[in-house]
């Protein structure tokens, strides 16, 4: 299971830490906000190693439907009614200059970056369109709602973005990869003050960012309260149609689309991790429906942690933690997002005032809807008294055929029939036995 990203690019190869290492920062996770972090205090001159559990990218980045966008989704005016104007100008202004900055790099880089315009579309009414339109106007952000589109089926209408992007992201990492001090295959078992603990040797920094998904140092910041994690599903078409932009569906659980060359990459069937849902089913359904010539190139499937009101995870880990940072929470939006939050961290370890910091505090309010849900399944598997239980924190793992995959409801983590860990955050394999006999 492939992405054409993987197919179609080569990441450089790094050896794992073998000796006792000092640095000013310490970037633990290779994906492309852990890249993106580093390469930016590199570039201020800051010594800083990268260390990766498995092979750089080969989490979130490889599955990505890679679209550069400001435009996540109707959110702006969510985050108008959440967060003031003062708050929600700072989130369009980090992804906006977050964007500029990708852009900037990528005109030296062959990474197929293309200028596109983005589209959210609605099926049925253009009220929430209408608001979001509004609300951008108030925030000094220009946005067009349209009635056509290039989509295959009606709909009552889109915001449009002009000057958006979509690229080639394993391109794009590998060139940022090169230039960087990387351990690969180096897995940190314990964080202290000043230090992480790996299999090869441990690492004394100023400074350390947890840049691994899903933060996973359970004693500080509730994130596993805070965090809950949704798959998507993707199919790379050829014979598809080509579009004049990039498409989301503005409800979360409809359909994306965006062309790679000659392909058509159409993504949906999304679900909580752990529970049922359309999956590639679904977006095979839907292909044989409108593209019924198209021949299947590839498929595969990607996994993002959503936040309790639709802003990523940025600064400080816990209050508690003076030099310890997390970055997570992309909320399906981390090739912008990724960026901002290099810009952000860097900024807070450099000691400069960050009009952001605020708006992306991992400490800000939890008193939303969300974080009931989030309690919720992670009380009902935890007493749940069926068999593999996750490592991570106890939970009852649910079976998915269509990935023949061992997942857990409460925070996302993911193993394979034979217990190898797919995803995090746990740490540790399951017991294989166990995991055969509980199928």
């Amino acid at each position: 299971m492939e992405s054409i990203w993987e197919k179609t690019a080569r990441l450089p190869k790094f050896s794992p830490l073998q000796q006792d290492v000092r640095t000013d920062v310490l970037v633990i996770g290779g994906g492309l906000a852990g890249l993106l972090c580093a390469h930016k205090l590199t570039r201020a001159g800051v010594d800083c190693v990268l260390v990766e559990a498995g092979r750089l990218c080969g989490g979130v980045t490889k599955n990505t439907t890679a679209k550069l966008t400001v435009q996540h989704g109707l959110i702006y005016h969510k985050l108008l009614k959440e967060f003031g104007l003062e708050r929600a100008k700072a989130y369009l202004n980090a992804n906006l200059e977050a964007l500029e900055q990708v852009r900037a790099l990528c005109q030296n880089i062959p990474c197929d970056f293309e200028e596109k315009p983005s589209y959210v579309y609605a099926l049925d009414s253009r009220k929430e369109l209408e608001k979001e339109v509004s609300a951008l106007d108030k925030l000094g952000c220009t946005a067009e709602l349209v009635r056509n589109t290039s989509l295959p089926f009606p709909v009552a209408g889109a915001v449009r973005f002009e000057r958006q992007a979509q690229f080639h992201p394993l391109k794009f990492a590998a060139w940022v990869a090169k230039r960087l001090n990387i351990y690969e295959h180096t897995r940190v078992l314990e964080v202290k003050t000043g230090e992480a603990v790996t299999e090869g040797g441990t690492i004394r920094a100023d400074h350390i960012v947890v840049a691994t998904h899903f933060p996973f140092l359970n004693k500080f910041g509730c994130y596993w309260l805070k965090l809950y994690q949704s798959r998507s599903y993707v199919l790379a078409l050829e014979g598809g149609p080509g579009m004049d932009g990039m498409y989301v569906d503005q409800s979360g659980k409809g359909l994306s689309f965006r062309n790679y060359n000659n392909l058509l990459l159409l993504g949906g069937g999304g679900h909580r991790t752990g529970k049922k849902g359309g999956g590639w089913a679904e977006l095979e359904e839907f292909a044989h429906r409108y593209y019924p010539d198209a021949k299947l190139v590839c498929r595969w499937a990607a996994q993002d942690c959503m936040t309790l009101d639709g802003a990523p995870y940025i600064g400080l880990y816990s209050p508690r933690l003076p030099r310890l940072y997390a970055v997570s929470g992309f909320n399906k939006w981390g090739m912008t997002s990724s960026m901002a939050a290099a810009a952000l961290t860097a900024d807070l370890i450099l000691g400069r005032d960050s009009p952001y910091q605020k708006t992306f505090s991992p400490s800000r309010s939890v008193l939303h809807p969300q974080l009931a849900v989030n309690a919720g399944e992670s009380a009902l598997n935890l007493l749940t008294p069926t068999r593999p239980r996750c490592p991570h924190m106890g939970c009852a793992l649910k079976y998915d055929p269509q990935e023949h995959s061992w997942d857990c409801p409460c925070h996302g983590s993911r193993f394979a029939e034979d217990g190898l860990l797919l995803d995090g955050p746990a740490t540790g394999n399951l017991v294989h036995d166990r995991t055969k006999r509980s199928r």
